[in-house]
């Protein structure tokens, strides 16, 4: 059966100077949170932008299929921190989110580095929201396993 979910965005005004809201419908748990082009391109000043928001989706993601993989090779995780870097710049042919860097640090009882190292990298081609962003924005993930 298909999950969906649904998100609204509102905006008023001109690209420069308007603003706008996110909402997530389908969960309800965050609603008009603001955006704007110049916390997309310059500095948030509190507010969010999409490249935020799929950085967002993209470490949770990625934290849940290395956790499914880790679990599948019988070495369930103790614990996963994800951080997800998303890049939007401007390019010949326009603004475009370019990369996304993961950062993965975790406590894997009774895993070798390499062998999460190698997990790291399975998540990373493998996760729905890598998947989505394949073959047109740059993906990396760096993963340190931790004593």
């Amino acid at each position: 059966m298909a999950a969906i979910r649904r998100a609204e965005a509102i905006w008023s005004g001109p690209l420069s100077t308007g603003s706008g809201t996110v909402s997530a419908i389908s969960s309800a748990v965050f609603s008009d949170l603001a955006v704007s082009w110049a916390a997309r391109t310059e500095g948030p000043a509190g507010k969010t932008s999409p490249e935020e928001l799929v950085a967002a989706a993209h470490a949770a993601c990625f934290a849940m299929a290395l956790s499914g993989a880790l679990g599948r090779a019988g070495s369930p995780p103790e614990r996963l921190d994800v951080a997800a870097e998303v890049t939007f710049d401007k390019r010949e042919a326009g603004w475009r989110v370019v990369s996304s860097a993961l950062t993965v640090r975790g406590r894997v009882p009774g895993m070798s580095a390499t062998d999460f190292d190698a997990a790291a990298e399975e998540a990373r081609t493998g996760c729905p929201i890598s998947q989505a962003l394949i073959g047109n924005v740059a993906l990396s993930v760096e993963s340190t396993l931790e004593g």
